[in-house]
């Protein structure tokens, strides 16, 4: 008989309510050399990445914490914030 190897599934912790999911249940906001931060949908840019569950109380919960900025190491103004969050209503 053989055995298989199951295969280990990522997990990462969401900034708006700490709870630890699948990767792919969740979205990256992403801060990218030049220090844009924006939204990652494929989770393939390169960057420091942050993560936060597909609801937008979730976002609203970390926005008004500033987790994002404390876990991305930098100023993120409510231009950038607005149109993230216009961008993950848009989405669902």
């Amino acid at each position: 008989m053989k055995q298989t190897k199951q295969k280990k599934i990522p997990l990462r912790m969401c900034l708006g309510c700490s709870e630890m999911k699948s990767k792919r249940e969740m979205i990256r906001v992403v801060k990218s050399k030049e220090g844009e931060v924006s939204l990652d949908l494929t989770g393939k840019k390169a960057g420091r990445g942050a993560y936060i569950c597909r609801s937008a109380e979730c976002f609203r919960k970390a926005r008004k914490a500033h987790r994002f900025e404390k876990s991305l190491s930098c100023a993120i103004s409510e231009e950038v914030y607005d149109g993230m969050e216009r961008e993950l209503e848009n989405e669902q």
